[in-house]
């Protein structure tokens, strides 16, 4: 049955509101400082450079949750969030936080060393819980394909990496020169992990709509969030006399260009399952017809 016979209404799959500019900043802020906490970590030259990037990085994430907190109905009951670590990734997601954020404090005032590391570690586990609350969204098609995972894994570090080599142009010292191949291996695993994510949604099939927002997002995704500041690191790399500056432009745009790919992902292509039959049942004796999923691509 064609979706031209499918009367509008809700039986084709429609975008959920629930989760907004709100819950994409929690992705996007999260995911930025979380990065920047682990490369702070590696590539902070001196105590104070680590401070700097290290109080950037808990302000992203606290931004983050901030942004959830502004989305709940009650605010006032956001205790309730810490109730069911069992089954619940925000749950867990908030129990990491916490975590992280008396972990960071402590390395703020005693310098780094051993919480610096648990801090770093932390954050990764809060990208994870991050990752994993899109895959548990079950009804959203988007979210649940597990290649989610990865991509939001990679495009934390392609942030965190290209945040910590802004910061670094403006931080005492010289940035280590290995922070610029850092970033462009993180812009080379994030191109890999959206290229196997959006086939395994081609091939497994999203709401038409869904699809409309991602297929021409991708193309321009990999044009300016991906393929150029890979030329522009590239070419800082073999230019010497330029790589400060290159790479600070490469650093930009790889960490802006994953913020549209959250934004994108959790906002725009956010369509649910609408409603679908196996089969088409008959009343008394005669044939089964094939079920109808309508508003999908496959």
């Amino acid at each position: 049955m064609s979706d031209e016979k499918i009367l509008p209404g809700r039986v084709t799959p429609w975008r959920q509101t629930y989760w907004d500019w709100r819950a994409a900043g929690n992705f996007i802020c999260g995911g930025s400082g979380t990065g920047l906490l682990f490369f702070a970590t590696l590539a902070a030259g001196n105590m104070d450079a680590y401070r700097t990037m290290a109080l950037v990085a808990l302000a992203f994430i606290g931004c983050g949750l901030f942004c959830v907190w502004l989305e709940i109905g009650k605010p006032l009951r956001s205790i309730n969030v810490y109730f069911h670590p069992q089954t619940s990734w925000m749950t867990r997601e908030a129990i990491v936080a916490g975590l992280l954020f008396l972990c960071g404090i402590v390395t703020l005032w005693f310098g780094a060393g051993f919480f610096a590391g648990t801090t770093a570690l932390l954050g990764i586990v809060f990208l994870y819980c991050q990752g994993r609350i899109l895959l548990a969204s079950k009804g959203i098609p988007a979210w649940r394909e597990p290649k989610v995972m990865p991509l939001i894994l990679a495009t934390g570090f392609v942030e965190g990496a290209g945040l910590a080599v802004v910061l670094s142009a403006f931080l005492p010292g010289d940035g280590p020169r290995w922070l610029a191949g850092a970033l462009l291996g993180a812009l080379i695993l994030r191109r890999i992990a959206w290229t196997l994510y959006f086939k395994a949604v081609e091939k497994s099939g999203l709401p038409k709509k869904a699809m409309a927002v991602l297929r021409p997002f991708g193309a321009k995704f990999e044009m300016v969030g991906q393929l150029l500041p890979e030329i522009t690191l590239v070419m800082g790399i073999f230019y010497d006399a330029v790589l400060t500056g290159l790479t600070f432009v490469a650093g930009l745009i790889a960490a802006a260009a994953g913020w549209w790919l959250k934004y994108t992902l959790v906002v725009r292509a956010a369509y649910n399952q609408g409603y679908a039959l196996p089969v088409l049942p008959v009343r008394g004796q005669g044939e089964v017809k094939p079920g109808i999923k309508p508003g999908w691509t496959k």
